[in-house]
């Protein structure tokens, strides 16, 4: 938090520093100023969190400077500090949005309960609003293709990135309810691919607590270790696999050309349900499983077709077909020529 004391007498200044910066790891910057006018020019070259002010004093006095505070889009928090205890001037200090109105001389206890207050309000302010305008998406599709990838390393940048980026977020509740809100998206991105993502159980989170991981620790580390879990089960699903299941699936079929290789073959291998893995590679390559085998065999009988010392039965038998006919017909309907016809287009007799 960046704290702005103003104060026209210099040892109040100092005395007023020396207690907000026993704050602590709260207070990251302290800057000060002498009068409302020095203020405005340090509120101008940089909005603080928390503006603490005197009343009375010359060019430009705290009375003033709130009202012009009050006129600024921001949600830094004001503070009145001062000797004149008058009601009328606490009143007209609420009139311009001044949340606290101490005393001097101030008492340390007082004043760090309520900075200390007013630091947590600020803070879950932020986050609520962060919340809201947080883009889920860019996360849920780099996370979804990591994983779905076995991306280890993708995934521990992509962590380092989400830890950076929910720092603000420095209650715990608006950190648990972002981590919820992106778990259900991703859990059901996943699903469409028939990854079950674990359910997510989250630290109870301490509404006075100061900080995400004050209390139960980070909200966001037993959310990583539920993609780490995921992660390492897909893998064993997989057999240690770590291409595009698709790419698998081609190259097992290249590997077997020569074999009745079923879908159903294919997907035990990969470690993927028959069913969803006849619609991923559907929806993947636009032919079905079948389609894109027959074509494959097709494309290398041609291959074998295009060197004339191969004779065509054994073409048929060298990419599976037992039945030569069966070849013979189903090269026909794929090519729109017979295999020897195919020969005679290229001058093979």
């Amino acid at each position: 938090m960046d704290i702005l004391i103003v104060d026209d007498e210099p040892m109040i200044r100092k005395g007023l520093q020396t207690m907000v910066a026993q704050l602590g790891t709260q207070i990251t910057s302290i800057r000060l100023a002498g009068n409302g006018e020095e203020a405005l020019a340090q509120i101008q070259a940089g909005r603080p969190d928390i503006l603490l002010t005197d009343i009375r004093m010359p060019k430009l006095d705290g009375l003033e400077l709130c009202r012009q505070v009050a006129q600024m889009d921001t949600d830094m928090v004001v503070v009145v500090v001062s000797g004149y205890h008058d009601f009328e001037y606490a009143q007209k200090c609420l009139s311009y949005g001044v949340k606290e109105y101490i005393l001097k001389p101030v008492n340390k206890k007082k004043l760090h309960e309520v900075l200390l207050q007013l630091i947590f309000k600020l803070q879950k302010q932020r986050a609520v609003a962060r919340l809201t305008t947080f883009n889920f998406d860019p996360w849920v599709e780099q996370m979804d293709e990591a994983i779905w990838n076995v991306q280890e390393e993708a995934l521990d940048t992509l962590f380092d990135s989400l830890r950076s980026e929910t720092a603000a977020f420095s209650t715990q509740k608006p950190l648990t309810d972002l981590l919820h809100k992106l778990h259900a998206q991703l859990s059901k991105k996943l699903q469409s691919r028939d990854i079950n993502l674990p359910g997510l159980e989250l630290p109870i989170h301490n509404e006075e607590s100061m900080s995400a991981a004050s209390e139960a620790g980070s909200p966001l580390e037993p959310f990583i270790g539920v993609i780490r879990a995921t992660v390492k089960e897909l893998r064993l699903r997989r057999k240690g696999k770590h291409r595009d299941p698709i790419e698998e699936a081609k190259a097992y079929i290249e590997k077997h050309i020569a074999k009745e290789v079923s879908l159903e073959e294919v997907a035990e291998t990969l470690g993927f349900n028959a069913s969803y893995f006849s619609q991923l590679f559907k929806q993947m390559t636009n032919e079905t499983f079948v389609q894109y085998r027959i074509k494959r065999r097709m494309e290398r009988a041609k291959k074998l077709l295009e060197q004339p010392h191969y004779r065509i039965v054994d073409i048929s038998y060298e990419i599976g077909y037992a039945d030569h006919a069966h070849f013979t017909k189903t090269f026909k309907k794929y090519e729109g020529c017979s295999p020897s016809e195919y020969r005679g287009r290229l001058g093979i007799h």
